[in-house]
């Protein structure tokens, strides 16, 4: 397979073997073990200051941050160590380094590594910076700190030509400070780990924070995370904070002595939600098998085996549409209490939530967008017929399927032949409704022809007792009084079949074991899902799914043409020359004849002296026929 090489990837494939050449493996296989990490360095130096005995004038930078420190010990002590460096007096700065590095010499060596960012060689001595999964700290290089015998070659050839922006290296030396303040580490060792066969795209910060040829395009992010997470590290702070969300909602279940437990991805029947499901096949089976759309039925067999409380996070997968708040893989948390209903859900609900907030931010208090959002409880709570009344002024609780699509139709709302009372009614609290609720707000009461698991309401007939809770104008949460009636569950599973008759692929399909399992008993149980990608979003004031997903699900990749060496042979050029059009560019016959071809010709001549090539030259009448 012929592989299309820019000039950048063929000259770090040629670094690659220079360093083989020189006995030095590119990519080594024994351990490089730090003790270190950039912000620990950063650290270590700020605690060093705050901590050092410094009461004469010639540890100046160290009383000034003394001062500030002690002022407002709670602020970012970055700010206050570049506030000290720029108002320090420089002549009392150069007595206070020359101690200062002593003694971080002689008490703090380190070890660390990580993929270089920058580089500014100068002679005999060169900075460097390296990032971790940390940040960023500037190294120090000496050509005979290195290099202390006569052979030079790891920093005159290795550091100074063949490395290169991307390549990870380890480190090891102790940290100082530069005569501009700047934390470092001065290098004593270096050793190459992995060389990078791709260059990084430069993206250019100010000390400002103003960045300039960011990496910026969401599909190339989105598909090359691993270069997005690189070269835009602030994104990092997102999927801490996935991971914030995650854990301390775990932790706070787990609290309550509920249990998290596994259940099947692969099913033989997709029920549990209204979704379109994919399909596969079990080969040795030999019977069809879904990927699930919700784990709620197995959840609540778990409750009939006795278990008191259960949840589980969990991949869904839904073969239906893509957009900013859709990914057809999707993070859902379910959980199931016994002897609960949905009063006290909304209760726990609130408790969770404000945990969670509290984790990520430190308060309750959430900016999103232009909205603040509070998640210490209560809620407001609005039921589906009232939510709809109050932002449309039509009460559609008496309402017959007929009077629905009219009143869809009145609204100028798209509807089809299959939507059933529940679906129409849906739709137009999602038109209508959903955007008007900011702070959270619980929507309660549904018809009971929108959810064929939950139990009917306790004393409005046609109703269940569900709710769902909409923030930012979006629902993260569904919650239900259980279903546990078997006879009850059955005839609305049957409901739902006829739905699917006329035509609608949402609709539950007939799930007979776990009808089964309910006539052995279900305790009263209140159950909830929660969409953990959506909440992400909310903590992490995200407007799209896709910046909360390491690898959200793309259209397939438009892969570039690369022509053979023989298709450029077929229309003249020489063989030996085809490597030289794929380095100018020129990956496809067509790409080269929508070429000019005298600044091809001329172009050729450059790349002959520029890469001294001993290879005959074409005539301008040779390359002039390739274009014909």
């Amino acid at each position: 397979m012929s592989i299309a090489l820019s000039e950048q990837e063929i000259i770090r494939r040629e670094s690659l073997q220079q360093l083989r050449a020189l006995g030095i493996n590119p990519y080594p296989a024994e351990a490089f073990d730090v003790n270190a990490w950039a912000q620990d360095i950063k650290d270590i130096t700020y605690n060093f200051i705050r901590h050092a005995d410094a009461d004469s004038q010639e540890f100046a930078i160290i009383n000034v941050l003394k001062k500030l420190l002690d002022k407002n010990p709670e602020l970012d002590m970055q700010s206050y160590y570049d506030a000290a460096i720029t108002t320090t007096n420089p002549v009392f700065m150069r007595f206070d380094l020359n101690e200062v590095n002593r003694i971080l010499r002689e008490n703090y060596p380190v070890v660390i590594a990580g993929r270089i960012m920058t580089r500014r060689i100068m002679g005999s001595a060169s900075f460097a910076e390296i990032q971790d999964s940390t940040g960023r700290v500037q190294i120090y290089l000496k050509r005979d700190d290195i290099c202390p015998d006569e052979d030079k070659t790891l920093y005159n050839t290795v550091f100074k030509k063949l490395l290169d922006i991307g390549d990870y290296v380890g480190v090891k030396g102790y940290v100082f400070l530069t005569q501009t303040g700047e934390i470092s580490v001065h290098v004593r060792e270096l050793i190459v780990l992995s060389k990078s066969l791709k260059p990084l795209p430069v993206v250019k910060r100010e000390d400002d924070g103003t960045i300039h040829d960011g990496f910026t395009d969401p599909e190339l992010r989105y598909r090359q995370r691993y270069v997005d997470l690189t070269v835009n590290p602030e994104y990092k702070n997102i999927f801490i904070s996935r991971s914030k969300v995650i854990s301390a909602m775990r932790g706070y279940f787990n609290e309550q002595g509920w249990m998290e437990v596994e259940t099947p991805i692969l099913q033989p029947v997709h029920g549990g939600a209204a979704a379109r499901p994919f399909a596969t096949h079990h080969n040795t089976l030999d019977m069809p098998l879904f990927l699930r759309i919700a784990n709620e039925l197995y959840l609540k067999r778990l409750i009939v085996a006795g278990f008191d409380g259960v949840y589980e996070f969990g991949k869904m997968f839904r073969n239906e549409g893509m957009d900013r708040t859709h990914n057809p893989e999707f993070t859902a948390m379910e959980i199931y209490v016994a002897y609960k209903d949905y009063i006290w859900m909304m209760k726990m609900v609130e408790e969770c939530l404000e945990t969670v907030a509290r984790a990520v931010h430190g308060i309750p208090v959430v900016q999103v967008g232009k909205n603040e959002i509070n998640f210490a409880g209560p809620y407001e709570k609005l039921s589906m017929y009232d939510s709809i009344l109050k932002y449309t002024g039509i009460d559609v609780s008496a309402m017959d399927e007929a009077a629905l699509r009219q009143t869809c139709a009145e609204l100028k709302i798209e509807v089809n032949p299959t939507m059933g009372k529940g679906k129409l009614i849906d739709e137009i609290f999602s038109a209508i409704v959903e955007a008007n609720l900011i702070q959270p707000t619980y929507i309660t009461d549904y018809p009971i022809e929108m959810t064929p698991l939950a139990k009917k309401h306790r004393s409005k007939d046609g109703l269940v007792e569900r709710f769902e809770l909409f923030v930012n104008g979006k629902e993260i949460a569904n919650a239900y009084s259980e279903l546990n009636d078997p006879i009850d569950q059955r005839e609305r599973l049957e409901e739902q079949l006829i739905l699917a008759g006329r035509g609608d692929d949402e609709a539950m399909a007939m799930d007979d074991d776990f009808l089964r399992a309910l006539e052995y008993g279900m305790p009263p149980t209140s159950g909830l899902g929660i969409g953990i990608d959506r909440l992400v979003m909310l903590m992490t004031n995200q407007s799209t799914i896709q910046e909360v997903l390491f690898f959200p699900q793309m259209r397939p990749e438009k892969k570039a043409k690369v022509a053979t060496a023989e298709d450029f042979v077929n229309i003249g050029v020489p063989a030996e020359w085809v490597p030289v059009l794929n380095k100018m560019g020129f990956n496809t016959v067509e790409e080269l004849k929508a070429g000019n071809p005298n600044k091809v010709f001329n172009d050729l001549g450059g790349m002959r002296k520029k890469l001294k090539l001993d290879i005959t030259m074409p005539t301008k009448e040779e390359v002039m026929a390739w274009f014909e």
